[in-house]
């Protein structure tokens, strides 16, 4: 044991005089998770620019206008009564859609003659698109109800009784599990999820492929020939790291006000699983590959799109079988599942057993994988020296 705690504290040493293993285990986590909680803070889209075309420009035109400009979500950027080129406009002023009123739309609506709002959205930001569209929708429909319901009091009908005749029912949504659509909420633990996984991959990476660079695995084979001793030493120092950097990411969740239930035993065994998976494809790689500068590239093929692949932000189902099939076996995909079910869904330790399962299968299978190729590195190693 005196032997182990000397070689760990070359192993502290050799940890901290790498500045780009401290910067990336260290600095990234906090760095990425201060920048993307003040990115999402505002939690949700708001002035969305918006252009009206006011070919009527009529009482009831100046209706809509004010009821565009009280809606949160969307900017009235500009009102104006012909078109004018928009399209050059559009890469310039980026309006999320583009709202016209034809000419004699007052007239033809107290002729019934039912006249069409058209309503052009700028698809190229899917998110600005969508939500632009669902707040105009809103806003048109709840004039349109108006608009029916006092055409029917003109006819006779008291209001209590209009209503009941422009509505055959009503649609009542609650909405659960983020009720608020808070971005934030939404997008936050996904991110940290991956930044973790990446860093964790990354700051692995480096631990074996630096010592075959320098030479340093050759001392350290004579010190000790079994790849379990080795693998010990080399994991210690970041058992006792991650433990550190996981609350100081449990805090950016207390920071930002982040409504997720993240302090149970559910999620202290996730994260615990999420961090030996990881370190385990980490370090096969760095045994697998006796470079640092590819094995983090290859690392980097693997977590760059894990994020995406997870299902976290576009649903599995919609992803081909194997592709998905791939994703499943990368860490952060059945991390974020689960986190999911017990963050929001207030699961338990029986709802998230498959993505526990998943997470066992890849530790056992990298550390295995990783201790039979580093034996074989130890004993090549050793008839060289012998040699």
């Amino acid at each position: 044991m005196k032997e182990f705690f000397e070689l760990l504290k070359i192993e502290f040493k050799r940890i901290f005089s790498n500045s780009v293993l401290c910067a990336i285990f260290f600095g990234a986590p906090v760095l990425y998770g201060i920048l993307f909680g003040y990115v999402y803070q505002q939690a949700k889209v708001v002035d969305l620019p918006i252009v009206i075309v006011d070919q009527d420009n009529s009482p009831l035109s100046n209706t809509i206008i004010d009821a565009f400009e009280d809606n949160e979500a969307l900017l009235v950027k500009d009102r104006r009564y012909a078109p004018g080129d928009i399209l050059e406009e559009m890469p310039v002023e980026q309006y999320a859609a583009v709202v016209t009123l034809p000419s004699g739309f007052e007239g033809d609506i107290l002729q019934k003659r039912y006249p069409e709002v058209r309503v052009d959205l700028n698809m190229a930001n899917i998110l600005n698109a969508n939500t632009a569209s669902k707040n105009i929708q809103q806003v048109l429909m709840t004039l349109n109800a108006g608009i029916e319901i006092e055409g029917l009091q003109k006819q006779g009908l008291s209001p209590s009784q209009a209503k009941v005749s422009y509505e055959s029912f009503k649609v009542n949504f609650n909405k659960l599990y983020n009720s608020t659509g808070n971005y934030l909420s939404f997008m936050l633990p996904g991110l940290l999820g991956a930044i973790m996984q990446q860093v964790i991959f990354l700051a692995m990476a480096l631990v074996f492929s630096r010592d075959f660079e320098d030479g340093y695995f050759k001392s350290l084979v004579k010190k000790n020939k079994s790849s379990w001793y080795l693998i010990a030493l080399k994991v210690t120092p970041f058992l006792l790291f991650l433990p550190l950097m996981w609350f100081i990411v449990s805090r950016l969740f207390v920071f930002f006000n982040v409504e997720a239930a993240i302090f149970n035993i559910p999620m202290l065994v996730l994260v615990s699983l999420l961090s030996l998976a990881s370190m385990g494809i980490g370090m096969l790689f760095s045994i697998a590959i006796p470079n640092q500068l590819k094995a983090t590239e290859l690392l980097m093929v693997i977590s760059t799109p894990a994020f995406v692949l997870s299902g976290f932000t576009w649903p599995s189902l919609a992803i081909p079988g194997f592709i998905n099939g791939i994703a499943q076996s990368i860490p952060v995909t059945q991390f974020l599942a689960a986190f999911r079910k017990v963050a929001y869904y207030g699961g338990d330790m029986a709802d998230i057993l498959p993505e526990i399962k998943m997470l066992l299968i890849i530790i056992l299978v990298s550390f295995v994988a990783m201790l039979l190729l580093l034996q074989l590195k130890i004993n090549k190693s050793k008839k060289r020296i012998a040699g």
